[in-house]
């Protein structure tokens, strides 16, 4: 039986989730449009507006601040696009280890015409304040980095750069997906004026996403997508009640566990890179002491990429973001680290959720090993 290990793409739907969308699915349920000028349509509303709320909750925002989309990556598309749109252009500047969702609007805005800078990490998977301030200039209009990295999983200091970008009267973006329920987010203390998420990563259904929009200062945003003006005339479309519903399950389920989820995580963490430790020529990629503890991303010297993931198959573990696996390449964030393509090529990304067990570890450890040493002997 394979033993899931890929929570960074997506995790399992939580009961709790199911059973609010189950009660807007069910035959015989009431069904009805949240936009509608009816009894059932109140209904609906009353449901999107509770879910609008413990999502508001999970980062301590407001919940007219919410605004409800696809998913992360439209909510980064929105993010990006939607301010420059409304800004009327100028500098962005955003990271080499970006998810795709802002890494390729970054790169189409550069064919309109918007220059773009990238900042490098450091060799700890992270960028620093102080290296964004530099690559800003005077028409920097928008920076873009992202909250906690869905490779590596380094935390990148998002309050400094918030507080940074603040000072300038710069607008500032944060992909959230990988950090919500996994780390402390509290917007009202840390001055972002848009931040992406995604329902999937935290125990909620797909296709269901939001971006959070600063009301003060307020970040107005140029919207992407026309027609019926909802989400307060930022994103058109009938509102799918039953994953909004479901989404604000999971919300509120991270935000009680988001304690109980980290020690857990840590936990398996340690037992993995303990277990992995006595295996010659072990990359970590990361550092360890700034990364989220469900992501342990690792690759091995002398060891070929395909064959290590067609030898561990009974583990269900991811070789970079889902997002690019169809690209066939080595990861742009692990070669962004300083690792040659054959090291990138080899890695493992490992990550954790709330129903992995030791077992589990002790047992990836030794299908890790033994393909490890396997291939290598092969090789020799």
């Amino acid at each position: 039986m394979t033993i899931y290990l890929d929570h960074a793409a997506t995790t399992p739907l939580a009961s709790e989730a199911w059973a609010v969308m189950r009660a807007h699915l069910a035959p015989g349920a009431e069904h009805a449009n949240a936009a509608s000028d009816h009894a059932p349509g109140a209904r609906a509303a009353e449901a999107v507006a509770a879910a609008r709320a413990q999502v508001a909750a999970l980062i301590g925002a407001r919940p007219d601040e919410i605004v409800f989309t696809s998913g992360a990556t439209e909510a980064d598309n929105l993010a990006l696009k939607g301010s420059l749109d409304y800004l009327g252009g100028g500098h962005v500047v955003t990271t080499r280890i970006e998810h795709k969702a802002v890494l390729d609007v970054a790169q189409h805005l550069e064919t309109l015409g918007t220059p773009v800078t990238r900042v490098a990490p450091g060799a700890d998977g992270r960028v620093t304040a102080e290296a964004v301030a530099a690559a800003m200039r005077p028409d920097t209009a928008l920076v873009s980095v992202m909250w906690v990295n869905n490779e590596t999983g380094a935390v990148n200091p998002v309050p400094e750069i918030a507080r940074l970008c603040a000072e300038r009267a710069v607008r500032f973006h944060t992909d959230a997906a990988q950090a919500a329920g996994r780390v402390p987010i509290d917007v009202g203390a840390v001055p972002v004026s848009l931040l992406s998420l995604s329902a999937h990563k935290c125990y909620g259904p797909q296709g269901i996403g939001a971006l959070y929009v600063r009301r003060r200062p307020r970040a107005r945003v140029t919207p992407q997508q026309h027609g019926g003006g909802h989400e307060q005339g930022m994103r058109s479309g009938t509102l799918p009640t039953h994953q909004i519903a479901g989404f604000g399950a999971a919300a509120a389920l991270a935000a009680a566990r988001v304690d109980a989820d980290a020690a857990h995580a840590r936990a398996l963490a340690d037992r993995l890179r303990a277990g992995l430790a006595p295996l010659p020529g072990l990359l970590v990629n990361g550092d360890p002491a700034v990364c989220v503890p469900h992501i342990v991303n690792i690759g091995f010297d002398r060891v070929h990429g395909e064959a290590l993931r067609a030898a561990t198959a009974e583990l269900a573990v991811a070789s970079g973001s889902a997002c690019s696996a169809a690209a066939a390449e080595s990861s742009y964030v692990l070669r962004a680290l300083g690792r040659d393509d054959r090291q990138a090529g080899a890695a493992l990304r490992i990550s954790t959720g709330r129903d992995t067990t030791l077992a589990q570890i002790d047992r990836a450890v030794a299908v890790i090993g033994e393909a490890v040493t396997r291939l290598r002997a092969i090789a020799a």
